[in-house]
């Protein structure tokens, strides 16, 4: 239970409300129905309850986030180095290390405070969730005053259109019907009813959308009107609950401080532990991505090899540190940081999301970028998610004449697209083996039933005028005929009904207002071009009365007339158990027999069946009624509601996205489960899953048992239990916020990596709880959409795969970047230790790269080439592989040898260049003083840094191209395209910016040479000649190296992961082997794919 930061009073009863009595509940808050509250006693409710509000945290302060910054290893290192080079006046150094600091910091600083920002406009959405005002009863009076000062025990009264202002235990509910969309995630209003009875039942048992005696807060009326006491207010209420689950913070394991959980040394161990836990969330350890946490432990770790190596400069000039000294030991320490690293990954990552924007994918936080690469499981919604959420009539049984089925819905407002099948029975109720057989086929996912299908992703439905105005030719597949029996079943499905459909000419699109319900029938009758509308303007049907929906009944009905004769329609439509006992007869034309018990069964039969599909089923009946005289809504309607005929069934249900199902189907060969949290009926939910192809079509009882499991049963079990399934439940029903949020924990003990989907502010707190939280931006809410790390814009499940795809992509080229970068570090420490044993005259070491030069690197050569590798296009495989393991990162083995291995390439091109000209054409003269200036005896020295400085410039530059591809050779990147034999050039310039940043950065090596003053004033190198040939031979060699270590790495399958080698290395190999072999080629691809797909889903099948 929520507890409030001031000493207001917990809001507890010895049961919950809703299991208790209305007399219990006014005994316990000691008020009454007919006078309610008296002003003392709200007083002293305000009181010991506080005000009706939904608290908040504080504001982010800027100077918190900008602390975390500075605080960052990589900047100290910087500052540390820039305190140095003022120190011994190296003014020029200082400035640019200082314009190095600061960029880094501003480009965190700003990202990082707006995503602190964003999340403290959760609280903001939360709270504007809540009603303004609400009617009370105080002292025998109605009064309007606002929800803040409403109290636990305040009668109030609630009509169609109210928002909610507290929990209510509802003491009276005529035709009451409430949105609870924000806490259950169903868009269908509940129907409230007060005479259940709730008292044998557990909080655990009954989800809150079961709860049929109570009414929430922030929830609307949508029908009806009624009376409650409130037993809960502020941060009690169920919303109260999702925004205090935002809020709070779940302390670790074992950081307890009481001697009862961990005996007498649990304070003890607990101090230490919170005071790790604060110590690694300041060093940024502990929070954040995979990514950032490696990163963290990276700079720290290069913040101490920064110290090792400034120790190792001084102990080889035996700790006499001069200026010259710590100049060296300033430029080793430099050398070690990739000083553009965060700005490089920021960039990259921006871009990436200007990507994602482009694939209707908007990213609110950048980590999240790196973060779906990741994901291993995907927690989503249903409806409105994975279906359209919208009502579609899927099956229509007229008893005696066969089964109507609609499929393939694009827009449940369309009544021109999907098809219309029509299969005979041989009887009255039960369907044949034929429609069975079509009912498990209908069920069987697309993937399953055709490959060719995977990647077909529909549009909404446009039409032209004149399509709108041929209805009949715009239909997918032949629509059935229109029998006398189809057409009877029609008229009351059209005629009772509220809700309209039109086409509208200027949008080129249907639209539909009313009730989902009844829409869905309006569709249905619209298909047949017998909507309401033709009826009664084309073929003189008129509206005589109307009864409306009583949800105390559960049924509607209206009373028509044809032209002007004396016989009468009723029209009645509703639940079927309500239905059946009002019918004395079944079926429609001449054959209608009486209902008897065992028609009655036959009629239930018929609808379990349909329920399983994860059909809503209602009933369809009329009657006709002769009357001399005229006939209104005046009479009782027990009498116009009785000896009906029932004309069939309606299956309703809300159908998955197109897309849904091959999306379902990519992110099982990609390696992700996906699985279904929703608050819709368990059979609904199962229908749906494995419709989608979340669920499989023939699970084996074990399987069976868990797969599918409701709240009350999930929440019921304990951690351990949980943990103690053989797989986590990929349906959960009936699912509460806090299920959500338990779900979410078990994957995280499981070691996995999870998105959760959602659109409602009961997906808020698992939103903010899972590692990715992927909103909905048509339907969802301002609370979803603050509490989200991305927000789809077209609400489509598909673009969670065009996320996680883009998202593989990023992680990919970050690694590109990170070694790219990381390379160059190390073949600058090795050029620099080495150089410590070249001494001048003076006994001080003469580096071969002067600090400026290494920053230059650093900032500008390695930049912009890892600028272009963060804009590299995904890898064919990038889909057919497993995720990424997170544990790991984007510091994989693989990484990390590379890095060495490369690094000691350049190092070793770069020394040996240096060796050659210092100490083969210049006998070894280092001459005096040569960090410092220049004169004429460092004049071999200043050459020979040139040489250096234009070399590994170039290699660097070359690597961006070797590393776009970590196993391919750099002149195969595309080893299956035989329509060019060499297809360097092709594959180089296809990233463009890459090529530039190439080109550019090695030309711009000529001028920083041989521009009087920058080049030995500044750079402290000279033009060279000769020694060019050095640098360009250079190039060759470090190619010629990198190339052999692919080749290596392919031949014996070195650092393959997953499907890598598969999918690299056979690809390399059908290559080479030629265009002949295409069709071999074909064949092997798709063995390939069907076993990276088996070997991915065995990769996360213990999650």
């Amino acid at each position: 239970m929520f507890s409030s930061s001031t000493s207001y009073l917990a809001q507890e009863y010895p049961k919950h409300p809703f299991t208790s009595t209305a007399k219990d509940v006014f005994d316990h808050l000691q008020t009454n129905d007919e006078v309610g509250l008296d002003r003392s006693s709200v007083e002293e409710a305000q009181r010991r309850y506080g005000p009706n509000k939904l608290e908040g945290e504080g504001a982010v302060q800027w100077h918190t986030v900008l602390l975390k910054q500075i605080s960052n290893a990589m900047i100290l290192v910087l500052v540390l180095a820039m305190a140095l080079s003022y120190g011994v006046t190296d003014y020029i150094e200082g400035g640019v290390i200082t314009a190095v600091i600061i960029l880094n910091v501003v480009i965190g600083f700003y990202q990082e405070f707006q995503a602190e920002k964003k999340m403290f406009g959760v609280k903001d959405s939360l709270r504007s969730l809540s009603s303004p005002s609400a009617a009370v009863l105080r002292d025998g009076h109605i009064e309007t005053v606002p929800s803040a000062q409403v109290v636990p025990g305040d009668i109030v009264q609630i009509k169609t259109g109210d928002t909610i202002p507290a929990d209510l235990r509802l003491i009276e509910a005529m035709n009451l019907e409430c949105d609870e969309k924000i806490l259950t995630g169903e868009a269908v209003p509940v129907a409230k009813d007060i005479k259940l009875d709730f008292t044998s039942n557990n909080e655990l048992e009954t989800g809150v959308g079961d709860r049929l005696n109570m009414a929430y807060s922030s929830s609307t009326v949508t029908n009806g009107r009624g009376k409650g006491i409130v037993v809960f207010t502020a941060m009690y209420t169920e919303i109260g609950k999702i925004a205090s689950s935002m809020q709070s913070k779940d302390r670790k394991a074992n950081r307890s401080l009481s001697r009862k959980k961990g005996g007498a040394l649990q304070p003890a161990k607990g101090v230490a532990l919170r005071i790790w836990d604060g110590l690694g969330h300041f060093l940024g350890l502990t929070v954040g991505t995979p990514l950032q946490k490696k990163l963290s432990k990276l700079a720290y770790i290069l913040f101490g090899c920064a110290i090792l190596l400034a120790i190792i400069v001084f102990g080889v000039n035996r700790f006499h540190v001069t200026n010259e000294v710590a100049i060296y030991a300033i430029s080793t320490g430099i050398a070690i940081i990739p000083k553009s690293l965060i700005a490089v990954l920021t960039i990259t990552m921006v871009v990436g999301m200007t990507q994602m924007r482009k694939r209707r994918v908007v990213i609110r936080q950048l980590s999240a970028l790196e973060a779906l690469g990741g994901v291993t499981n995907i927690c989503s919604d249903k409806t409105g998610t994975l279906t359209q959420g919208q009502m579609v009539t899927r099956k229509a049984w007229l008893p005696g004449t066969g089964m109507y089925s609609v499929n393939k819905v694009e827009d449940p407002f369309n009544p021109t697209t999907g098809d219309v099948d029509f299969g005979s029975t041989s009887n009255i109720g039960i369907e044949t083996a034929n429609d069975k057989d079509k009912k498990a086929k209908d069920l069987v996912p697309e993937h399953e039933l055709a490959d060719d299908t995977n990647d077909t992703m529909s549009e909404k439905t446009a039409m032209t005028d004149d399509e709108a105005t041929n209805l009949s030719n715009a239909y997918s597949s032949p629509l059935p005929e229109v029998s006398p029996e189809l057409k009877q079943f029609l008229l009351p499905t059209a005629l009772c009904n509220l809700a309209t459909v039109r086409f509208d000419q200027n949008k080129h699109e249907w639209q539909a207002i009313g009730d989902p319900t009844e829409v869905a029938l309006q569709v249905f009758a619209h298909r047949f071009q017998l909507g309401k509308k033709t009826l009664e303007e084309e073929h003189g049907w008129t509206q005589v009365a109307e009864y409306p929906f009583d949800s105390s009944i559960k049924r509607m009905s209206v009373i028509y007339r044809k032209g002007h004769n004396d016989e009468f329609h009723i029209f009645t439509k509703g639940a079927v158990e309500r239905i059946i006992e009002l019918c004395t007869r079944i079926g429609t034309g001449t054959s209608q027999p009486p209902v008897t018990s065992e028609v009655k069964d036959e009629v239930l039969t018929q609808m379990n069946m349909l329920a399983e599909q994860g059909l809503r089923v209602m009933a369809i009946a009329q009657r006709h009624y002769e009357s001399g005289s005229s006939i209104s809504s005046n009479l009782p309607r027990e009498d116009i509601e009785k000896d009906l005929t029932l004309l069939g069934l309606a299956g309703l249900y809300d159908p998955p996205r197109l897309e849904t199902k091959s999306a379902v189907h990519s992110c099982a060969t990609a390696g992700i489960k996906v699985h279904m949290l929703t608050g819709d009926h368990p059979s609904t939910a199962a229908a749906i899953a494995r419709e989608v192809g979340i669920l499989p079509l023939r699970p084996s009882s074990l399987e069976a048992s868990h797969l599918v499991q409701t709240a009350s049963q999930f929440d019921s079990m304990s951690d351990a239990e949980i943990d103690a399934l053989p797989t986590l439940p990929l349906v959960i029903a009936r699912c509460a916020p806090h299920t959500k949020t338990r779900m979410i924990a078990g994957l995280h003990r499981r070691r996995a990596f999870c998105a959760m989907t959602g659109d409602g502010v009961n997906d808020a707190p698992s939103l903010r709880t899972a590692d990715v939280g992927i909103a909905m931006g048509l339907a969802g809410s301002d609370v979803a959409k603050s509490a989200s790390d991305i927000v789809l814009t077209d609400d489509n499940f598909a673009s969670i795969v065009a996320a996680i795809e883009e998202g593989r992509r990023m992680f990919d080229n970050i690694q590109k970047c990170i070694l790219h970068l990381l390379a160059s570090n190390v073949a600058e420490v090795i050029l620099l230790i080495f150089g410590l044993g070249f001494q001048d005259e003076l006994g001080f070491s003469v580096f071969p790269l002067s600090p400026l030069q290494i920053l230059w690197i650093n900032m500008l050569t390695s930049s912009f080439p890892a600028f272009g590798l963060g804009r590299e296009k995904a890898g064919k495989d990038i889909m057919r592989r497993p995720p990424h393991d997170g544990r790991r990162g984007v510091f994989t083995m693989q990484i990390i040898v590379d890095m060495i291995i490369y690094g000691i390439i350049m190092g070793a091109c770069t020394l040996l260049t240096f060796v050659i000209i210092v100490y083969s054409v210049g006998n070894g003269h280092l001459g005096e003083d040569c960090n410092r200036a220049y004169s004429e005896s460092c004049n071999t020295v200043f050459q020979a840094r040139a040489a250096v400085f234009a070399e590994l410039t170039w290699l660097i530059l070359i690597a961006a191209w070797e590393f776009k591809s970590l196993r391919r050779s750099m002149f195969a990147m595309e080893p299956m395209s035989h329509r060019m034999a060499f297809t360097f050039f092709k594959d180089i310039y296809g990233n463009r910016f890459l090529f530039y940043a190439v080109v550019i950065g090695a030309l711009s090596v000529f001028p920083a040479v041989y521009i009087p003053g920058l080049n030995t004033k500044v750079f402290k190198h000279k033009g060279i000649g000769w020694e060019w040939a050095l640098s360009a031979g250079a190039v060759v060699v470090f190619v010629a190296g990198v190339e052999v270590w692919k080749a290596i790495k392919r031949r014996f399958g070195w650092f393959a992961v997953g499907d890598g080698k598969r999918n690299g290395d056979e690809e390399d190999h059908r290559g080479r082997a030629g265009a002949q072999e295409g069709s071999s080629m074909i064949r092997m691809g798709s063995v390939s794919r069907s076993k990276s797909s088996a070997d991915a889903r065995l990769s996360v099948e213990k999650v």
